[in-house]
């Protein structure tokens, strides 16, 4: 096992690394290494995969990956789909989001390496997961979260005893205190931009699952919610090891009030540049990607590799989506968790995807990270309901 350079393709050892040395490019595992056997029971390592651990002691798991993936006939119904809709998951992961794939394989690495604790910068579900996976492997965690996390995510961090701390400003600031912090204590820095490759490479295992639950066939569209983009990667990187190098058509997409990504694809260039200030209420994907700009990038390429799109969603419509998941389909998300329902309803719409496409739509967050926002919402009416249901809600008791 090794990590090479995506950029230069300068090769380096597998070491807890996180840039080139040679061009500051981001790294991914090459050859990952394996477990001798699957662990049974215990969600992406009960699986054939390569996670880049080859220390079953070093495997710290509560059982993340393997999620469900469900058909969503209601759901299509609702968007005006004639094709199959499918939803992958990832709220049933053991802390509520897709970002357990990652930090589980991180923090195995470092346990592996014989690192002394982690450190991870997050807007709240990756903090959520390495504060928790931290507790089961019994290493100490710095969490470093920007002060508008929202309660909910908060109030899990803390929870797990992990070391919280706050920062002003938007993500990338947390990142930039992540970076100082992990390297000032000499601690393995598993935040989930692209700057792990460990975590990064166990990503993969969202797209060897898809495929398998399809019964070994490509979807002709996947989207998933983009911040700095590595789920894009691992649903690309999965899909095409299982597939003989094919892919579906992924779409990346982020929310209105920050989309660097979706500005540079819409204006053509080949280069993201950071964003401003973000102003948009769904905290998973609010990432400028101040300093680290080659993350958007990199997922930008992997895009237009896939002859896939970019696209930003309002707040206003991912809250239509996050009910229409709910009641239609029995789905509680966060707002990022649902942007890609908000993305699928738009691409529907306007023609840029058929009505009669094989479509996955990754929901990535439980609704109990943000609750405040579901709070806010209205309730479902009686004029929601069939009408026989209404005939009896309106009768006396």
């Amino acid at each position: 096992m090794h990590l090479v350079c995506v950029d230069c393709a300068a090769r380096h050892p597998a070491e807890m690394r996180y840039s080139c040395e040679r061009c500051g490019g981001i790294l991914e595992v090459a050859e990952p290494a394996r477990l001798p056997r699957p662990l049974p029971g215990a969600g992406m390592w009960s699986a054939d995969a390569a996670l880049c651990v080859s220390d079953p002691a070093a495997v710290a798991t509560l059982g993340e990956g393997g999620t469900p993936l469900h058909r969503a006939p209601r759901l299509a119904e609702a968007v005006g789909a004639t094709g199959q809709v499918w939803i992958k998951d990832e709220t049933v992961n053991p802390s509520g989001s897709f970002k357990d794939r990652a930090v589980a394989a991180a923090v195995a690495r470092a346990r592996e390496l014989g690192m002394a604790g982690i450190v991870c910068a997050s807007s709240g579900n990756a903090g959520a997961s390495a504060a928790a996976y931290a507790a089961r492997a019994g290493l100490p965690a710095i969490i470093v979260v920007p002060t508008h996390t929202p309660d909910e995510k908060l109030t899990q961090i803390a929870a797990y005893g992990a070391r919280l701390v706050r920062v002003d400003g938007h993500y990338s600031n947390a990142y930039r205190v992540g970076l100082e912090l992990a390297e000032r204590h000499a601690l393995a820095n598993v935040t989930t931009t692209y700057l792990n490759p460990y975590g990064v490479d166990a990503l993969k295992t969202a797209g060897h699952e898809i495929f398998d639950q399809l019964g070994g066939r490509l979807p002709d569209w996947v989207l998933v919610p983009t911040g700095a983009g590595p789920l894009v990667k691992g649903v690309v990187q999965g899909l095409r090891e299982r597939s003989g190098g094919r892919s579906a058509r992924l779409v990346a997409v982020q929310a209105e009030g920050c989309a660097p990504i979706v500005r540079a694809f819409e204006s053509g260039r080949r280069e993201v540049e950071a964003w401003g200030t973000p102003t948009t209420f769904a905290s998973g994907i609010s990432d400028p990607l101040v300093g680290y700009e080659r993350d958007g990038t990199h997922t930008l390429d992997l895009v237009i590799a896939t002859e896939g799109l970019a696209v930003a969603v309002a707040d206003a419509a991912i809250r239509a989506a996050m009910a229409l998941l709910a009641r239609r389909e029995g789905l509680l998300a966060e707002p990022t968790g649902a942007s890609a329902v908000a993305a699928l309803e738009m691409l529907l719409a306007d023609g840029r995807i058929g009505r009669d496409a094989t479509i996955v739509c990754m929901v990535t967050g439980h609704g109990f990270k943000d609750f405040k926002v579901w709070r806010a919402m209205p309730p479902a009416s009686g004029a929601d309901l069939p009408v026989g249901d209404r005939a009896a809600e309106d009768r006396p008791g």
